[in-house]
């Protein structure tokens, strides 16, 4: 995949329209350069979409501010042509066309006074052109056209009848090349031992360019190095030299973590998990890389069930497959894969502070110990599901967005800093954060109901975290009272529902956060109740309930003041267990009947 990724002395632009000169060095025409791309809109249908251009131009990323900067044979539409488009408040666009003239005549300056030095055909002809466009006569043609795209984004030049833009001739190409290595190996530039490569060379002031697509840092891009308080310059050293990194290496990192982060790439390295953005990437081009973004977008199971005629979503199907057969017990191999499991994976988690960026964690390891981490993660989570039940559409692997989405009311309300610290509890197999286990057990107490996820963050948490066993579905041998004080709460509440169908606020509802709490000062009250329930079933019904009431009740010694947090979660999975394990024998009854069909005499 190519990433157009800039080489040392380059920088990657918006380039939204392009000046096509005559060689006589007068204007041709103002070309749109922009892109069309398609855009799938939330109703399935598709509409084209006018995007910039991303070219590699030379020169940094224009600096912030408001001082005059021309670029080199680049730059918005102000400085290419003296133009912008006028504001509605005549005070503003008055201000607006004397700064476009300002720029114009300064980026003019900058050009004419290469042109002897460069010596480039194609440079001179931009040359003449600026020396004799006048813009405060522009035609009403031109400026059409750059109000229709020239608005945002940058400009180019092109001399009529060449493929390549000026700023891609071979000639002007080898200047700038040799300037820029003069530039670098510059004896007044500040040297020192770069932190990254441990070599000595010129330290970078300023680390460009500015990283964009990280959630919330500013949309124009913030740094990941940078100091602009005397508080954090240690020894006087002002800016990035306090954190010594070579101008190459700078320009290296930066530029490819721009290009990583590119929404443009249908963020194939990135995924946003609550307020955490983490980039992905491995050593080599690897099958795990590219599935690496709908896995943990929680988007495996659809890509896995859809059966598309292409052979390359068919191809990229049965590589899904076979990664999801990695994550099974047991199952897959790499081989099956076609990834080489020793290849190195990197994971770098990253959220914005408006104008830096803040690094949440940073894990290295081999794809082999990645899948591990993942399958014992998502072994521990494993719970036995009844068919057809609410949450049956809940993916095999749920994606790390929703479990957050279980300790909160909505997404929203998620902490900030608990999807860093669950991905690095998956990443290097080490204790969930309690944070996740405590906001589960709060909505449970605020009445929402036993989902299987929830259910399963629960179970996971209680053996990772509390080193107990948990079985993925009913055992009836455990004897903890917490674990049978679940099963009993929920033979209660099926007991309710079988006798009073339809019941608006039951048990449940009324008795949950308490009895997981405080289990002396409600299960006696609920018991009588019981008895009220029980007398309306059925015969049969009655029996098998009755049995199994008091099956569940035998090994315990009365019922405990207070359950703490561990316990707390045990009496969830045993609820859960039995509530599942009563719906399950049910659907296999109606089944069998099925199955048999009517009975004749």
């Amino acid at each position: 995949m190519d990433y157009n990724l800039p080489t040392p002395g380059y920088s990657l632009q918006k380039i939204t329209f392009c000046v096509v000169l005559n060689p006589d060095g007068s204007l041709h025409d103002i070309q749109d350069a922009r892109e069309t791309h398609t855009q799938t809109l939330k109703s399935g249908t598709t509409k084209p979409r006018q995007v910039p251009r991303s070219l590699c131009v030379p020169g940094k990323t224009k600096p912030s501010g408001q001082a005059i900067n021309p670029c080199t044979l680049w730059d918005n539409s102000g400085y290419l042509l003296g133009y912008k488009k006028p504001d509605r408040d005549p005070e503003k666009a008055k201000k607006d066309r004397l700064r476009s003239l300002e720029s114009f005549d300064c980026f003019k300056g900058h050009h004419v006074s290469l042109e002897n030095e460069i010596n480039d055909p194609a440079f001179g002809v931009v040359c003449r052109f600026l020396k004799h466009w006048n813009p405060e006569s522009i035609e009403k043609t031109w400026t059409e056209k750059l109000d229709d795209f020239a608005v945002t984004g940058n400009g180019v030049f092109r001399v009529r009848a060449e493929r390549h833009y000026v700023h891609e001739s071979p000639v002007f190409k080898q200047w700038w090349n040799h300037r820029t290595v003069q530039t670098e190996t510059d004896e007044g530039s500040p040297t020192g031992i770069c932190l990254v490569t441990g070599q000595e060379a010129p330290i970078a002031r300023l680390h460009e360019p500015a990283i964009k697509g990280v959630a919330g840092a500013a949309p124009g891009g913030a740094k990941l190095v940078s100091f602009n308080i005397n508080a954090f310059e240690s020894y006087s050293k002002e800016q990035s030299f306090n954190a010594p990194v070579s101008e190459k290496a700078a320009s290296q990192y930066s530029k490819a973590l721009y290009a990583l982060l590119d929404g443009r790439q249908k963020d194939r390295h990135r995924v946003i998990i609550g307020g955490t953005t983490i980039v992905f990437w491995s050593e080599r081009k690897t099958i795990t890389e590219s599935l690496f973004a709908q896995f943990f977008k929680g988007e495996t199971q659809t890509a896995h069930t859809e059966r598309n005629a292409t052979e390359e979503n068919e191809a990229l199907r049965q590589k899904l497959q076979a990664f999801l057969m990695l994550l099974r017990r047991g199952g897959g191999s790499f081989a099956e894969l076609g990834d080489e499991p020793d290849t190195k994976f990197y994971l770098l988690g990253l959220s914005g502070n408006v104008t830096r960026l803040v690094v949440r964690f940073w894990h290295v390891n081999s794809i082999r110990e990645i899948v591990k981490r993942l399958r014992a993660h998502f072994e521990a989570l494993r719970l036995d599901r009844r068919p057809n039940a609410n949450d049956w559409h809940q993916p095999e692997f749920p994606s790390v967005t929703r479990l957050l989405e279980q300790t909160a009311r909505d997404s929203k309300a998620v902490q900030p800093l608990l999807n860093g610290q669950l991905m690095q509890a998956i990443l290097h197999g080490t204790h969930y954060p309690m944070t996740l286990y405590q906001g589960v057990i709060n909505r449970l107490r605020a009445n929402d109901t036993l989902s299987y996820l929830k259910a399963a963050i629960i179970k996971a948490v209680l053996i990772r975290n509390f080193n107990q066993t948990i079985d993925v579905s009913l055992n009836t041998e455990r004897t903890e009272p917490a674990y049978l004080l679940g099963r009993l709460f929920a033979a209660l509440e099926k007991t309710q529902e079988d006798a009073l169908p339809g019941i608006n606020s039951g048990i449940r509802e009324r008795f949950y956060s308490s009895a997981s709490a405080t289990p002396a000062s409600v299960f006696p009250r609920m018991l009588r109740t019981y008895q009220h329930h029980h007398a309306k079933l059925s015969e049969g019904l009655k029996v098998n309930r009755e049995r199994l009431v008091q099956r569940i009740h035998a090994p315990l010694n009365g019922y405990p003041a207070h359950l703490n947090l561990e316990e707390q979660g045990l009496f969830a999975i045993g609820y859960y267990h039995q509530r599942e394990d009563f719906f399950r024998k049910k659907e296999t009854t109606e089944n069998q009947q099925q199955t048999k069909g009517p009975q004749h005499d």
